[in-house]
């Protein structure tokens, strides 16, 4: 065998070696770092900028594929609906989202990934503002409100948050006010079996 052959034969399988290596040096050091808790967890320390993008990215693209099938109300653009939804919106989820003239609360300050201000509006489709209330988001304090609310009460936040964006401070609570039942009323009846029940991925 020529020498030019011998030295490509050797490039060929010291390449693998080489790239293999490297990457059992890399998981090696993760690990390590894991178990001496290099990665610092706590609410108060922001994630690092590539650590951050990489978990946004993943969030974004497992709810974008989980929401494409799901099927949007027609109705949501009705005031009865939206009021039911303002409703829920005020007790459930102001405290953490906020809303319009109000300002920011203790829970909504402490918490890390930061919940969106829902008032300054989203960039999220209504199919998947649905799939993110009923099945919330690991890790970020974003319950899973429908293993307590049924589909249609989830819709009906759903429809609220479409209108938010466009109200003023007095208009919202002028909204919240005319909501047809309060929170624990529509629990109890939903617990009874004469809530709307409906139920989608």
């Amino acid at each position: 065998m020529s020498d030019s052959v011998s030295a490509t034969v050797k490039r060929s399988w010291l390449i693998p070696f080489w790239v293999g290596s490297a990457l059992l040096a890399v998981i090696g050091v993760s690990v390590l770092g894991l178990y001496w808790g290099v990665y610092n967890v706590a609410a108060d320390v922001p994630h690092t900028q590539p650590v951050f993008r990489l978990l946004e990215a993943v969030r974004d693209r497992s709810i974008a594929v989980r929401a494409a099938d799901i099927v949007v109300p027609s109705d949501l653009s009705d005031p009865e609906r939206i009021a039911a939804g303002a409703g829920q919106y005020a007790e459930m989820c102001s405290s953490c989202h906020l809303a319009p003239g109000m300002k920011r609360t203790e829970i909504s300050r402490g918490l890390y990934p930061r919940a969106p201000e829902l008032r300054r509006g989203s960039r999220v489709t209504a199919a998947e503002d649905f799939w993110i209330i009923k099945h919330g988001i690991k890790a970020t304090g974003m319950p899973a409100w429908g293993i307590t609310h049924d589909d249609e009460l989830v819709w009906d936040v759903v429809a609220f948050l479409r209108k938010l964006p466009e109200l003023s401070p007095e208009e919202y609570r002028a909204i919240v006010r005319t909501a047809p039942k309060n929170h624990d009323a529509m629990m109890k009846e939903m617990e009874s079996g004469d809530g709307h029940g409906s139920h989608q991925d």
